[in-house]
């Protein structure tokens, strides 16, 4: 990074012969670049910049949600005066053809009826619908299409945002980033997916299932082709065995129909919109969702930390929900995070205790992520677990 008087200037080191043509940098990378800069560079100075932010206290639950919507408001994600149309797409990096082709004909059709993207920025289920939306707002002759890729500085050093991303935002960590997906989106579809697509899972209904948000208008869908009719019967069973059957009314699982989906969604914008107005909220974040604590403080997925997680039923659901996020989350890092595999490298796997009926459910839900090859992307080696259940 140089110094110049107007700003600063990046001085690319090495770069890929593809990121060029005829010799001009391509728009996208350099737009990618810049929210590198922004919010990396920017917000890390910010937040460690006492003059902006005199009393911010990272362990205040009102706080940590000022910061994510300072985050959302400097990279220009918050649009006034917009109806609700942005849908928020969750899914694994590591799917198969036919769940790829199949989150692409979602996007199609959430495109044809104008509503705009949200993922998490990188390949698998992350492009697949922005591809398809793509095609379905050139149809509409939607000038107005927003890709919003939200990831992490850890996820991003390994997963480059795929290249449909127009806008993308860097969140300072997961918990962060899981906050600003669930208060900018105006309804949730989740697509097959790994440990992380389950995390995320979680984490949403350990809020929906919060007694404050009973009123809270949020449309969750969990969708795939008829091939991964099996994984979200496997899932679907899980959650109601550990959080119970009354987590089953915040979702709605559709098998094989993309069409319905979108429609799904389309028709239940104009009660986001209602509820919203209702509340005196905003449409372009939410506000009023209350996040507990648990949810917002940052989990570090050392061996302790993971050996110490309270997995056992005698407790409220959206607690036993957050440590359920956080052993995911630990699953996560040791997967892909450069903190966790090394701690793997040099502690082994990471031990996971809690109540064995619970984590037998927890070992047959990993298994078959394993055997679907959903905890890496196909090729090369075989997946070495980063976990241990023990009960």
């Amino acid at each position: 990074m140089l110094r110049r008087e107007r700003g600063v200037k990046l001085e690319l080191i090495n770069p890929p012969e593809d990121a060029f043509v005829d010799g001009r940098i391509i728009r996208s990378l350099q737009a990618n670049l810049f929210a590198v800069l922004r919010d990396i560079l920017f917000v890390y100075g910010q937040i460690h910049n006492t003059v902006r932010f005199p009393n911010l206290d990272l362990e205040s639950s009102v706080h940590i949600t000022n910061l994510v919507f300072s985050i959302l408001r400097n990279a220009r994600a918050l649009h006034v005066g917009e109806a609700p149309n942005m849908i928020v797409c969750w899914g694994g990096h590591s799917i198969n053809e036919n769940e790829y082709l199949y989150a692409r004909r979602v996007g199609t059709q959430l495109g044809l009826r104008e509503l705009n993207i949200c993922t998490g920025c990188g390949p698998g289920a992350m492009e697949a619908p922005m591809k398809g939306a793509a095609v379905g707002h050139a149809q509409q002759r939607y000038r107005d299409s927003r890709f919003i890729g939200m990831t992490e500085p850890s996820i991003i050093a390994a997963e480059p945002p795929n290249p449909l991303v127009n806008e993308l935002i860097i969140m300072p960590d997961i918990e962060k980033r899981l906050e600003a997906f669930v208060r900018i989106a105006h309804g949730i579809i989740i697509f097959p997916g790994g440990v992380g697509t389950a995390e995320e899972l979680l984490y949403l209904l350990g809020i929906l299932m919060h007694p404050s948000n009973k009123s809270q208008v949020l449309p969750l869908i969990l969708t795939g082709p008829k091939e991964s009719a099996d994984y979200f019967r496997v899932l679907d069973e899980f959650i109601v065995h550990t959080l119970g059957e009354s987590a089953r009314r915040h979702y709605r699982i559709i098998i094989d129909d993309a069409a319905e989906v979108a429609r799904q969604m389309k028709k239940a914008m104009p009660m986001v919109k209602e509820n919203r107005r209702e509340t005196g909220d905003a449409y372009s974040f939410n506000w009023s969702m209350r996040i507990a604590p648990d949810l917002q403080m940052p989990f570090d997925p050392t061996h302790d930390n993971m050996a110490n997680l309270k997995l056992y039923p005698d407790q409220p659901v959206e607690v036993l929900a957050a440590d359920l996020r956080r052993a995911f989350s630990g699953i996560v890092a040791g997967n892909v995070k450069e903190v966790g595999i090394q701690a793997i490298e040099k502690f082994g796997p990471y031990k996971i205790h809690g109540d064995p009926a619970m984590m037998r459910r927890m070992d047959d839900l990993l298994q078959g992520f394993v055997a679907q090859h959903r905890m890496k992307l196909p090729g090369g080696t075989a997946y070495i677990p980063c976990y241990e259940i023990c009960s």
